[in-house]
């Protein structure tokens, strides 16, 4: 790994000049085409309300505005305006690729890419500035800074070594326990904190293990001592990556789903925190088990018996962090409540919500049944985090080295916080708001519908399997934010529910195995010189498509009734969505 890094930075060079020049061509080029014919189609049909004020000003501008509807002066105007309205399409296009291509290439810093739609939005006509910088401050931008800074003072007292050791120690030490121990450590703690952070954790964890190959060696040989080591450096990899999709902050192509379903449909019903567990924990359940069963007998056949040196590993790194300290046991509390309140925020059943929020409703409630002005819907999962993110830096945590009194978190750690990826959620929620605003995503979907292809069953497949293999090389999250617009209007455009294709897309971007590149785990685990690329390809290639099935599975058999989906039927608060 180490030889080849110069080989890898040229090769990274090449293609963030290549992205540079492709997204500027595409720009240009995109401005400069005349727009189709289909997308003066397009824009008649989705700007229907609108043309008319359009065609009104036409004509005075043209200083006929007495020209009856019919005449040619007056279908001439309107000719005008579907041509006005299919060119902020094509802006709006020019735009998203040079965007698209930018994020993909990091041709420059990503959160500078992501500041684009702020200002060339308005210069084409897609939005005004005051509604292309309402994105950036979308809800689901503070959900992940409060949760990012619960996760950093989960960090800051070690409690996220004390629970993966635990985990570790509790499932056994046996050769392919240890595996699996450290999988499901790392997949719990992936649920809530980053999964490259979690990887980060773990990796210094499993190398001490590994560390103690000699004896591993002395009783297997080398080449199995060699398989173990690349079990367990992969084991942490994707188990980061599955574990991150069964909460709505675990990953953030899950926290863009929530800003872009919000944006695209205002009145669609707010997935919570519980239904994604109860949607997505059982994909993790069994999708867990069977990435480790790929690994330990199919690529890297980890040979059966107890490794003893593991063993002592573990409890030498559980000795050293000795008893649990006050500010430990007090993250533990606030860790725990906020989880809590995440998932009881709303618990919907039959016609009553049983949730904290709207029992509070309730209570506030006037006896004479006038509405009180707090309402359930108020507030969201966003609350939650940023609420308990503010009282860290309430709760005393003893003192400091030097005397002085320190709260559970300090400005100092809350500035690790991961600023540009907040600027990439912005500028994704940004350029889903033009692509519906432009009606360009209409247009896209009715493209998806030229197709031929009906059947919701290959849809959800075929919409897995392409965000499965696109994120092998583009980042996951971008390509979540580029491509969920397009999907939803395709669902919308075949009369189906937009999340039939939504949910299996954005889970799908979190399950890419294969390369080093596909996502920050798959790196840091490659840079340890343990695991082989060969290896790392046909086990990734594997899960890759078992990750296709199991997405389609639980899609269809979980998702669909637990939301009430039906593949046939439009949602009322899809039809209500228009552009403008």
């Amino acid at each position: 790994m180490r030889s080849g890094g110069g080989s890898t930075n040229t090769s990274s060079g090449v293609a963030r000049t290549v992205g540079f020049w492709l997204g500027l061509v595409l720009f240009v080029g995109l401005l400069l085409v005349p727009p189709p014919v289909s997308m003066h189609e397009a824009a008649r049909d989705c700007f229907a309300e609108k043309l008319p004020a359009d065609i009104v000003a036409i004509l005075s501008e043209w200083e006929q505005p007495q020209a009856p509807p019919g005449s040619e002066v007056y279908q001439q105007a309107e000719a005008a305006a579907v041509a006005g309205r299919a060119r902020i399409m094509m802006g709006a296009a020019a735009v998203t690729a040079l965007v698209a291509c930018w994020w993909i290439s990091v041709a420059i810093p990503i959160p500078a890419t992501s500041l684009l739609p702020l200002l060339l939005f308005p210069i084409f006509g897609v939005l005004p500035i005051k509604q292309a910088a309402l994105p950036y401050a979308n809800s689901n931008v503070f959900l992940f800074m409060g949760g990012f800074i619960i996760a950093l003072g989960v960090e800051r007292w070690g409690l996220h070594r004390r629970i993966a050791l635990h985990i570790v120690r509790i499932i056994g030490t046996g050769r392919t326990t240890i595996v699996l121990g450290f999988m499901i450590a790392t997949a719990v703690l992936s649920m809530w904190i980053s999964n490259t952070a979690t990887t980060m954790m773990m990796l210094p964890i499993g190398l001490a293990v590994i560390a103690a190959m000699p004896e591993l060696e002395e009783e297997t040989g080398p080449k199995q001592g060699g398989n173990f080591a690349a079990a367990l450096m992969l084991g942490i990899a994707y188990s980061a990556s599955i574990g991150g999709v069964a909460t709505p902050i675990g990953t953030p192509p899950n926290i863009s789903f929530r800003g872009q379903l919000a944006l695209l449909y205002p009145a669609a019903p707010e997935i919570s925190f519980g239904q994604w567990l109860l949607m997505f924990l059982p994909l993790v359940c069994v999708f867990l088990p069977v990435a480790w069963l790929v690994l330990v007998r199919v690529t890297c056949r980890v040979g059966m018996g107890r490794f003893h040196a593991g063993r002592a590993v573990v409890r030498e790194q559980v000795k050293r962090l000795g008893r649990m300290r006050g500010p430990e046991i007090a993250m533990l509390v606030v860790f725990a409540a906020t989880a809590l309140l995440w998932m009881l925020r709303s618990i919907p059943i039959a016609e009553t919500n049983y949730g904290w929020a709207a029992v509070f409703e309730r209570w506030l409630s006037p006896a004479d049944g006038t509405p009180h002005r707090f309402q359930a819907e108020f507030i969201n999962d966003a609350t939650v985090a940023v609420g308990m993110a503010v009282l860290l830096f309430l709760i005393p945590a003893g003192r400091d080295e030097a005397g002085k009194r320190q709260p559970l978190m300090n400005w100092e750690t809350a500035q690790r916080l991961p600023w540009g990826i907040l600027l990439l959620f912005g500028g994704g929620f940004a350029i889903a708001a033009g692509l519906r605003e432009s009606g360009l995503s209409d247009w896209c979907g009715r493209v998806f519908v030229g197709l031929g292809i009906s059947e919701p069953l290959p849809l959800v497949a075929g919409t897995s399997t392409l965000m499965t293999f696109l994120t092998e090389i583009t980042s996951n999250t971008a390509t979540t934010e580029v491509m969920l617009p397009i999907v939803a209007k395709a669902g919308e455009a075949l009369g189906s529910n937009p999340l039939l294709l939504m949910l299996p897309a954005t889970i799908s971007a979190s399950c890419a195995f294969m390369l080093p590149v596909a996502t920050p785990p798959n790196a840091i685990v490659f840079g340890s010189g343990r695991v082989e690329m060969g290896r790392m390809v046909r086990t990734g290639l594997i899960l890759n498509l078992v990750g296709v099935l199991l997405v389609t599975a639980v899609i269809y058999l979980i998702v669909r009734p637990l939301l009430a989906i039906d593949p046939q039927v439009l949602p009322t608060w899809a039809l209500s969505a228009k552009p403008g």
